[in-house]
């Protein structure tokens, strides 16, 4: 399990608010120092296309498990995500923790995982929200609001079954042939 907290967007010119480069803090003892380091795993990965560079760094640490309220925490780490379009850089930061331990997702393993969570809203929500309008529907008393999602999660599959290259096109497709809609359900 991986939970997230909502993002922030930073700009290049904002300054850390605390004193951490000030002179008069003393660093870690050199043992508490290497042991951080040997804790700390960090993973970062660049992707090119749609004409924007991305680059995310992922670190990880299971340091602050005994400072977080929280059940089964196992790792926290801090995604930061570079996003350079036409040499303008935008930098986003999420903060998460996951009950997934060391061994069985390292920071290579968590930035993939991050990813996939992302592409699963991206292909399931989005359809969801926009081409079915679901946000916009005002049904919302008894059990129909759940009883209309259930038939939009059944729809999106036998829509994709016909491997449209769009399915808003898809869905005025076969609004316009019922035949059609009803061989795909039966």
């Amino acid at each position: 399990m991986i939970t997230f907290c909502r993002s922030r967007k930073t700009r290049r010119r904002c300054e850390p608010t605390s004193l951490w480069r000030s002179k008069r803090r003393r660093p870690f003892p050199p043992r508490q120092r290497a042991i951080l380091e040997q804790d700390r795993q960090s993973k970062t990965i660049a992707d090119k296309g749609h004409g924007r560079l991305e680059i995310r760094t992922l670190a990880s640490t299971t340091v602050l498990n005994d400072y977080l309220d929280w059940p089964g925490v196992s790792q926290v780490f801090r995604l930061t995500r570079v996003r350079k379009i036409k040499g303008v850089a935008a930098t986003e930061v999420i903060y998460g923790i996951t009950s997934l331990s060391r061994h069985q997702a390292d920071a290579e393993a968590l930035i993939g995982y991050v990813r996939t969570h992302w592409s699963i809203e991206n292909r399931l929500h989005y359809v969801r929200d926009v081409t079915f309008g679901e946000d916009g529907c005002r049904v919302r008393s008894g059990s129909a609001p759940q009883i209309l999602a259930a038939i939009r999660n059944l729809a999106i599959p036998l829509l994709r079954k016909i491997q449209p290259k769009n399915l808003a096109a898809a869905m005025r497709h076969l609004a316009a042939k019922p035949h059609k809609a009803l061989k795909l359900v039966v």
